[in-house]
This record gives C-alpha cells, sequence and structure tokens, in this order.
C-alpha cells in the first residue's frame, strides 16, 4: 500500500516539489507498487483514476520526481539493456535481478544488504578518484536467466 495524500504532499513539501493532482495521483501510483513500471505502465495504471492525463504529463512527472530524489531511473529489461526504462521510488540502495524477458524484481533486502556491503568502500573511492566522479547512489542490477 503506498502513501496517503497528506504524506506525499509533506514529501513533496520536504522535496521542494511543486504539488499538483497530476503529479500526486503519478506518484502515488509509483510509490504503490512493488513492480518496476516504464512510463507508459505506468500511465496505463493512473489512466482510470486521472483520465485526461497525458503520457507526456507522465513523463514529464517521472522527469521531475527523479531529478528531485523521490524516484530513480532504472535501465530496461531486455537482454542486453535494450527496451524502455522503468521507474523504481524505492530510492535507497538495493540489488535488482534483471531477466530476459525484461522483468526487474528486487532481490530480497537480506541478501540485498549483503550484496551492497560486499562492495569495498575503498574499491568506490578509486572508482571516483580513477573515473573523476563523485558517486552520489549506488545502483546494482544482475542479470539472470532461469535454470531450465
Amino acid at each position: 500500500m503506498g502513501p496517503t495524500l497528506d504524506e506525499i504532499r509533506e514529501i513533496f513539501q520536504q522535496h521542494q516539489l511543486r504539488c499538483t493532482r497530476q503529479r500526486e495521483v503519478v506518484y502515488a501510483a509509483l510509490a504503490g507498487t512493488t513492480g518496476h513500471p516504464t512510463a507508459e505502465e505506468l500511465h496505463g495504471m493512473v489512466c482510470g483514476v486521472e483520465p485526461g492525463l497525458s503520457l507526456a504529463t507522465v513523463y514529464n512527472t517521472l522527469e521531475a520526481l527523479t531529478e528531485c530524489g523521490l524516484a530513480r531511473r532504472l535501465p530496461g529489461g531486455a537482454a542486453g539493456g535494450a527496451g524502455c526504462c522503468r521507474f523504481d521510488a524505492v530510492t535507497s540502495p538495493h540489488v535488482h535481478v534483471t531477466t530476459r524477458d525484461g522483468k526487474l524484481v528486487d532481490v530480497p533486502e537480506d541478501l540485498s544488504q549483503r550484496l551492497m556491503a560486499g562492495l569495498a568502500p575503498e574499491l568506490l573511492r578509486e572508482l571516483e578518484r580513477r573515473m573523476g566522479v563523485a558517486i552520489e547512489h549506488l545502483n546494482v542490477q544482475v542479470v539472470a536467466r532461469s535454470h531450465n
């Protein structure tokens, strides 16, 4: 279950994001799912609640949510990273598994924490130094296939 309307308004205020009905609806749908929808899938999810909402508004809202840190954009899930990007309202560091058919699922929290902890801080510092970047957040994505 996702956040209430009052909680969404408070979250937007904390992140200095202008609150509109369209943004509330899109964020509520994204935060209320454990899936990682594409913009098109999210548009389909909210059409019943907000019939006049355009796909362009969904894209613009997702961009605003991503920019202020309330959502993150994930690479496409199909083999080779092809496909539409997906979105996640869980912005804390965690691990995803991507399957060849394009599914993107969260790794159970205990395993996710163990995998993230396995990345040595000195390795991350070296990455920053050698690449000339500052790591803002870490996203680990495992590409997998089923055992058949």
